[in-house]
């Protein structure tokens, strides 16, 4: 499928797809820390990633167990900074993602960390394989990333609350 397509050429439209996903992301997130957060908004995201998983069912874009592994392993590694940085606050009587400064500089060095990584492994992998391995990356740092943020959300409900 991707046979026709200059692997330079591949590489750059990818990352500047990456980059460009980036920014969108940045500036969505950044948008929603005005508004209250509630349970949907946390657990929406994962979800509506999840139809991505579809790719599977082409055989490019299939991995091997231990590139499974892998992968899971780094996205559990990158999502304990997101975990981190990722607090509430309640004010007015609604809770709000805190601002935090450090979140685009994550995200940045997310992405560069990805295209590196992309860089490096472009040339042993198939570029679908390359993408399967990078949708589980993101996912197995999505996963974890949202139910801690649940958890912390519903720890401060019940305060509020009570």
């Amino acid at each position: 499928m991707f046979d026709a397509i200059p692997s330079q050429l591949l590489f750059l439209i990818t990352s500047v797809g990456a980059v460009m996903m980036a920014i969108f992301v940045m500036f969505v997130r950044l948008r929603s820390q005005k508004n209250p957060v509630n349970e949907k908004k946390i657990i929406i995201p994962p979800i509506a990633m999840s139809t991505g998983a579809l790719m599977f069912l082409f055989e490019e874009f299939r991995v091997a167990p231990l590139q499974i592994l892998e992968a899971t392993a780094i996205g559990i590694l990158f999502s304990t900074v997101l975990i981190a940085t990722s607090k509430f606050e309640a004010r007015d009587g609604a809770i709000y993602l805190k601002r935090s400064k450090a979140f685009v500089l994550i995200l940045v060095g997310l992405l560069v960390l990805r295209i590196i990584l992309k860089l490096l492994f472009s040339n042993s992998l198939d570029v679908g394989e390359l993408g399967g391995m990078f949708f589980i990356l993101a996912w197995a740092m999505i996963i974890p990333w949202r139910l801690a943020m649940l958890v912390q959300f519903k720890k401060l409900k019940r305060t509020i609350v009570s």
